[in-house]
């Protein structure tokens, strides 16, 4: 399992502006971003007694959770996503799913994926099955993706974050979603081996500290 450094700040909207000119001119934009950005839509997983998010607020430094996820209402490109961390650093498994499929999920009725050949649906399944993960909220919101290639960076400007509250009809379009919170705007910085010194000083923010911000979390603080 390959980690990767991530790094994530809350930023202002003066910020976004700052960051966006500064990463235009020296990265690119993501070639799957529709006029430079897409929408996500994530289906979050968590059992009766919150285990994802109370680790999150805990602090725990080894953690994960798994979600389902797609991107401007394309249906045809839905992904099984499990998030790990460790300390600072993250990995992220994907595995396809269609659309029936996640709405099987999603009813409860997924018994098909313990058949499954792929390693990460069938251990979805045993964790459904033995920690009680359940379907807990959608998030929603809209990314500006950047790309370097040395040291492989990702850097991204999140906003417009809003939940679901308690719906998991996530494959409806107009499901209906709210501002969660006052909706922050999150940069988030990844890399591989190494970050180059012009991608650390285009993301530079006088008073700007690093946090462990987390959208599942901000979704969830009206339940």
């Amino acid at each position: 399992m390959k980690y990767r450094h991530e790094l994530k700040h809350e930023i202002s909207y003066g910020d976004m502006l700052v960051l966006r000119q500064r990463l235009s001119a020296v990265a690119k934009s993501d070639p799957h971003a529709e006029d430079g950005k897409y929408l996500i839509r994530s289906l979050y997983f968590d059992n009766a007694d919150d285990k994802a998010l109370r680790e999150k607020q805990d602090g725990v430094n080894i953690r994960e959770k798994f979600r389902i996820r797609y991107y401007n209402n394309d249906l045809s490109f839905i992904r099984l996503e499990k998030k790990s961390k460790y300390n600072s650093l993250g990995n992220k498994q994907s595995a396809p799913l269609t659309a029936e499929e996640a709405q099987m999920i999603v009813d409860g009725d997924c018994d098909f994926l313990a058949k499954s050949e792929k390693p990460l649906l069938t251990e979805f399944y045993t964790k459904i099955k033995t920690q009680g993960l359940r379907p807990k909220t959608i998030v929603d919101y809209t990314r500006e993706p950047f790309i370097f290639g040395p040291g492989n960076v990702r850097v991204t400007l999140d906003y417009d974050i809003r939940t679901g509250l308690c719906s998991t009809d996530f494959l409806n379009p107009d499901c209906v979603t709210v501002p969660a919170g006052d909706s922050s705007i999150i940069l988030e910085v990844k890399w591989d081996e190494y970050l180059p010194d012009i991608i650390r000083d285009a993301v530079q923010l006088k008073g700007c500290r690093t946090g462990a911000f987390s959208k599942y979390a901000t979704c969830r603080i009206y339940d």
